[in-house]
């Protein structure tokens, strides 16, 4: 039997889900693709300063989990940098957080913003 999925919990979705070089033509091959999970990783660890195991009780998964979508996550956007391609930032296996005091800590952020119609949605492409 197959474990059951444990889904990654994300405090908030980025602004901006697009990034890349102004003159870049928008092909499949041109394009890198991010996950919501992915990018939460990053703006927990290098934003918000959190260690792995910190953003791991964040997440509500494991280390080695945030490891593994860490560096995943650092290589999209190297290859994004070195190779000139655009980043989009969209999909993953993850649920928005419901704001503070419902098991969030210190990096969440959906208590600054408005709530969107979108973020009352759980997440999963």
């Amino acid at each position: 039997m197959a474990r059951p999925r444990k889904w990654r919990k994300v405090c908030c979705l980025p602004e901006s889900n697009k990034f890349g070089p102004l003159d870049s033509p928008a092909e499949a091959e041109n394009q890198v693709n991010m996950t919501i999970d992915e990018y939460e990783t990053i703006r927990l660890i290098d934003l918000e300063g959190f260690t792995q195991e910190e953003c791991a009780m964040q997440m509500n998964v494991a280390r080695s989990t945030v490891q593994g979508i860490y560096i995943d996550a650092r290589k999209k956007l190297a290859e994004s940098l070195v190779n000139g391609k655009i980043l989009t930032i969209e999909g993953g296996e993850y649920r928005l957080c419901e704001g503070l005091g419902n098991g969030c800590g210190r990096g969440c952020h959906r208590h600054r913003r408005g709530r969107h119609a979108t973020d009352d949605k759980n997440r999963s492409d």
